[in-house]
């Protein structure tokens, strides 16, 4: 999606804490932007903008949806492009490079120096590196007989020509895109945090891949990265790599500030504030959890027991990434049935197939809040100013999508995009498989625990000025507390 403005929203500071005693706390942050505005507002370029937010869901969701197990050697694991952006240091000496953060993808890989087909140039105004293996003095390859191998490869031993040789990996994506490598191990730098507002110089080492072969909206140079930082729950990814080794504990959390721009992101051991959660539901790639009733203004929809199955191609997701949320067919039509019931003489407007419309006053004093239940007795409020976003005086447009435009195979799912999570710290906590979320103030800060000495550190919300920008030494790559930053327009 490529909108004549292009804001780069969220920059995101990143800290994790020790998991096991006895080990030294890895503590550090790094810096995530957002590649699009939740909405584009008021002013030229409006309606081209509504178009670039569904086409841009609707290749995630292509990739989100596509139930594809790919293991190594010609398969590998299901992926998605993530809406966030970082430059992290990889290497020695450390060259930066430009990722996606996604959290429902495993694998962290950035495009190798042999390949031919990878963009060279970036219309996210960034510039792109190619990682040398020879060309750093932390590098080492990964054979087919190494733990990591059989562990990327779900389990089971790679067909290969012999245990040394080097272990590959091939990931076809549901929207066409694809990349193709081998895993290499080598240096990640990171600032470790020391205290509040302190950090020092810090490095580990990580397994990742080595990108010989791009295809597919992956090699457009408009939007090209150099890779992606898959933040999923498999052994696989980096989160994983770390806590495994001791490292960090598997718990983040975000908090997206639509307000004053900016908020948080944490990774680590979140101690205020305290959410309520549900569980998620067990054996699958993504955040999924059991919904269990919607209401609008108080009146609970009455819906087809089978919204609420968990079977594949259905259930809920909870995906961030996401812009937008997108609904079954009789989900999305009660939903808007109820919400402008009391409206029934309203004009409607069809803008690049958004349902929009004229409103002169306050949304949250005009139209009701749209409730999620969940298991646990958790449940998810979407105020008026969430799922109506003004695009232009007056006009506002509905977030909520019939998912049947996206995707044949996400017709029958509820996916909650950050619509939906704007303003509320959301908190993933891998170790007890549950999630949650709760009303918070992103602008303000979080407590976050080391859990080997105890100590408490407050991460702050940023904001930062549209002419700054960083380099990898200087970047908050964390292992403790993540605290994301906001609003850049290149």
């Amino acid at each position: 999606m490529e909108p004549s403005l292009v804001p780069k929203l969220l920059l995101l500071l990143l800290a994790l804490s020790a998991l096991a005693p006895g080990r030294a706390a890895a503590t550090g942050v790094f810096q995530v932007r957002r590649k699009f505005p939740r909405h584009q507002g008021a002013g030229p370029g409006g309606d081209e903008h509504l178009a670039a937010l569904r086409k841009h869901d609707g290749r995630r969701h292509g990739r989100l949806l596509s139930a594809v197990d790919l293991p190594l050697g010609g398969n590998g694991l299901p992926t998605e492009t993530g809406l966030y952006f970082t430059e992290i240091g990889i290497g020695t000496p450390a060259k930066s490079f430009y990722v996606q953060v996604d959290t429902g993808s495993d694998l962290l890989w950035v495009n190798c120096v042999s390949c031919d087909t990878c963009p060279r140039k970036s219309g996210l105004g960034i510039e792109l590196t190619l990682y040398d293996p020879a060309g750093s003095g932390s590098h080492s390859g990964v054979t087919c007989g190494q733990d990591f191998c059989v562990i990327a490869n779900g389990g089971v031993p790679p067909t290969c020509p012999s245990a040394s040789s080097p272990c590959g990996y091939s990931i076809a994506y549901g929207d066409g895109s694809s990349t193709t490598g081998f895993f290499v191990t080598d240096t990640l730098h990171y600032n470790q945090v020391s205290g509040n507002a302190h950090t020092a110089l810090a490095n580990t080492s990580i397994t990742f891949g080595c990108g010989a072969k791009i295809g597919g909206d992956l090699g457009s140079s408009n939007q090209a990265l150099d890779g992606i930082l898959g933040f999923g729950q498999a052994n696989s990814s980096m989160l994983s790599q770390l806590a495994n080794a001791g490292k960090v504990t598997k718990i983040f959390a975000h908090c997206l500030d639509t307000v004053n721009g900016g908020g948080i992101f944490a990774i680590g051991n979140v101690v205020q504030p305290k959410v309520k959660t549900t569980p998620l539901v067990a054996g699958m790639p993504h955040y999924n959890v059991n919904l269990k009733a919607i209401d609008v203004g108080g009146a609970m929809l009455q819906l087809p027991k089978s919204i609420f199955d968990t079977r594949e191609s259905k259930g809920t997701i909870i995906d961030s990434g996401t812009t937008l949320a997108y609904l079954p067919e009789v989900v999305h039509k009660a939903i808007l049935s109820e919400v402008f019931a009391q409206y029934v003489d309203m004009s409607f407007h069809d803008v690049e197939d958004f349902l929009c419309f004229r409103y002169s006053g306050s949304v949250d004093n005009g139209f009701p809040v749209v409730t999620f239940h969940f298991e646990g007795d958790l449940s998810l409020n979407v105020q008026p100013h969430d799922y109506l976003f003004q695009n232009g005086n007056d006009l506002y447009c509905m977030g909520f999508q019939s998912g049947g435009l996206q995707t044949k195979d996400g017709k029958d799912m509820v996916l909650l995009g950050d619509i939906a999570f704007s303003n509320k710290l959301v908190l993933y906590d891998l170790e007890n498989q549950v999630i949650g979320w709760d009303n918070y103030n992103c602008s303000s800060s979080i407590k976050i625990k080391d859990d080997k000495t105890g100590s408490v550190y407050t991460v702050d919300a940023h904001d930062i000025s549209s002419g700054w920008r960083f380099q990898w030494h200087k970047s908050l790559f964390s292992l403790l507390v993540m605290t994301l930053l906001t609003c850049l327009m290149f």
